[in-house]
């Protein structure tokens, strides 16, 4: 387990396309307390500010077991590991939770959040506690490079989730001095 302490987010400091696009993160949200919740992984996202606050925006499909969760739950997770956990994540964007306790095929334990029901987790060396504060659903009229669209050949366009970022937690190479 990493030793994380809090991270004002005005000195949280991050790769951010590197994170998104090559370590990946887990989306969690449900009641950690009442074993009511579901994590997936997530590779697009965006972190800044948003209505004087700071933000983490995320996608999720209407077919994933996750949307379910987001729609019912006020808040979420995001939690991002060392390389090691690489495997576990994957895993975990492959398989649904509606199958079964897809969690307990990795190494990776969830803990309670510090502000929130949505769990995190013990091996994360970055954690996100986040409240949303708005959706909305992908529009493909709206799309206006072409090449999107060959990411919704199904026509399962995303839902959009804004969260008001409450609480950062890090390891040291996170925070800017």
């Amino acid at each position: 387990m990493n030793r994380l302490q809090q991270i004002d987010p005005y000195l949280f400091h991050l790769r951010i396309n590197e994170l998104w696009k090559n370590q990946w993160l887990l989306l969690t949200v449900g009641n950690f307390e009442e074993g009511d919740f579901n994590t997936m992984t997530v590779a697009w996202g965006s972190l800044g500010v948003m209505w004087n606050k700071p933000f983490a925006m995320v996608v999720v499909r209407p077919t994933r077991y996750t949307f379910g969760f987001m729609n019912r739950f006020p808040d979420f997770t995001l939690s991002v590991f060392p390389d090691e956990y690489r495997k576990d994540l994957s895993l975990l964007g492959k398989k649904s939770g509606r199958d079964g306790d897809k969690i307990a095929e990795t190494r990776l334990h969830p803990v309670a959040s510090e502000t929130i029901k949505s769990p995190a987790f013990a091996e994360a060396e970055l954690i996100l506690e986040c409240r949303k504060t708005y959706w909305d659903d992908m529009n493909p009229e709206h799309f206006l490079e072409p090449s999107i669209r060959k990411n919704y050949e199904k026509h399962d366009e995303h839902r959009i989730y804004f969260g008001e970022v409450l609480r950062i937690k890090g390891t040291e190479k996170y925070i800017l001095y």
